[in-house]
């Protein structure tokens, strides 16, 4: 390998190591929502500047996330980015069964001017709590807000205190958010700044205070279901920044929840018996007759088809009356009636052939009024009786009549 051939390997390896960022290690809390912000300016060092002097790099980024060793997240992470030119962001709710198993994700970064990437790992170390479950749960859903917005630290802070100020609890955690698409919501049309919606589940271990009860109310569930907004004594706390619909609220006691015990068969070890070894059939085998079968398959249909065919024509052709015996049975005033209809009929059809058809009356002789001259007809013998006009004009008339005109008077 010459020399210049090694450098440019030895450099490529060295850039790609340092593409590769060093793991970066997160706490989040069992039952507690877990929010990790992907930067789009972490990663600008890594790709090349912007060739423009003086400009910064606006380089569209987008993020691919997987779980490593997998193609997708685990079921309780979600991740979002709105558009190439935003940051993308990592959010969701971890369980208890999660507790010390750490989460390892891929975070693969996409340069897409300059098609370079970029990744690293996050290690995720879930901890357990003292604090979960909450027993008091309640979910809100914010008509105004889009999760990327409602997952903006500063956005969820002001939503808790908020709440918090309603509720007055000791303890206060935002427990999970989901987009309203994820519930079945539509997609809402780009005017006057519509919102996709978000539902938002905080959790408090301190019963629910008399504002948040009083949806439960009968006046505010009729209202609900006619589809009209309830009456709500503390909503103007939360209405300057978030509107939410009162009749999607969902308050859940915990304690009261009767458990579900679901049972599941016993996982098997996966392995198949023991049935010995497998003894393939022997390479001599004995020939099959397929006469029979062809017996069965094509004789017997067709013996059976030609008895029927015997059977009817025997019916059809063999079992006839005939006209004599017809004619036996039939009495004699019938058949001279029968007969004087046929001979009427013949008699008919042979005079519509030999009759003569009437000439019309223009061929008649014409009679001139003034004269008294009567101008002969045309003799149908002489002209073709095919074009013969109906009416007969003037012009084609042998002797044109002349009607004399009154002389003006001296």
């Amino acid at each position: 390998m010459s020399a210049a051939a090694a450098a440019v390997w030895l450099g490529t390896v060295v850039t790609i190591l340092s593409r590769s960022h060093a793991d970066r290690n997160v706490y989040p809390s069992a039952g507690v929502l877990f929010v990790h912000v992907l930067e789009r300016e972490y990663f600008k060092g890594e790709f090349p500047p912007y060739p423009k002097s003086g400009d910064a790099s606006n380089d569209p980024i987008t993020f691919n996330t997987n779980l490593m060793g997998y193609p997708d997240r685990p079921g309780w992470l979600r991740y979002i980015q709105r558009t190439p030119h935003s940051d993308g962001v990592l959010y969701g709710s971890p369980m208890a069964e999660h507790v010390g198993k750490p989460t390892v994700i891929e975070i693969t970064a996409y340069n897409r001017r300059t098609f370079e990437t970029a990744r690293h790992n996050l290690v995720i170390n879930i901890m357990a709590t003292e604090e979960f479950p909450l027993p008091f749960q309640a979910e809100f859903y914010i008509k105004n807000m889009n999760v990327e917005e409602m997952l903006a630290s500063e956005v969820l802070g002001d939503f808790l205190g908020a709440v918090k100020n309603v509720w007055q609890p000791e303890r206060l955690n935002a427990i999970n958010i989901t987009s309203a698409l994820d519930r079945g919501g539509r997609v809402p049309l780009p005017i006057n700044d519509l919102k996709e919606g978000v539902y938002v589940m905080v959790g408090a271990d301190v019963p629910f205070s008399s504002c948040l009860r009083e949806v439960e109310s009968p006046h505010n569930q009729l209202r609900c279901s006619q589809e009209m907004e309830p009456v709500i004594s503390c909503d103007k706390k939360f209405r300057a920044q978030f509107h939410i619909d009162w009749c999607k609220i969902s308050l859940v006691d915990i304690n009261k929840v009767v458990p579900v015990y679901v049972t599941r068969p016993e996982p098997g070890t996966g392995i198949l018996p023991e049935f010995g070894e497998y003894d393939p059939p022997s390479e001599s085998m004995k020939t099959r007759d397929y006469f029979s079968d062809f017996l069965v398959t094509l004789a017997v249909p067709s013996a059976v088809a030609l008895v029927l065919f015997f059977v009817l024509g025997y019916t059809m052709c063999c079992r006839r009356e005939g006209v004599e015996k017809r004619n036996m049975h039939t009495p004699d005033i019938q058949l001279v009636h029968h007969s004087s209809i046929q001979k009427s009929s013949k008699e008919l059809r042979s005079m519509s052939k030999n009759r003569e058809i009437s000439w019309p009356l223009s061929t008649l002789p014409v009679f001139n009024p003034v004269s008294g001259e009567v101008v002969p007809p045309i003799h149908p013998d002489s002209y073709e009786t095919t074009s013969m006009p109906l009416m007969q004009t003037q012009t084609n008339l042998q002797n044109q009549i002349t009607i004399p005109q009154q002389r003006p008077s001296g």
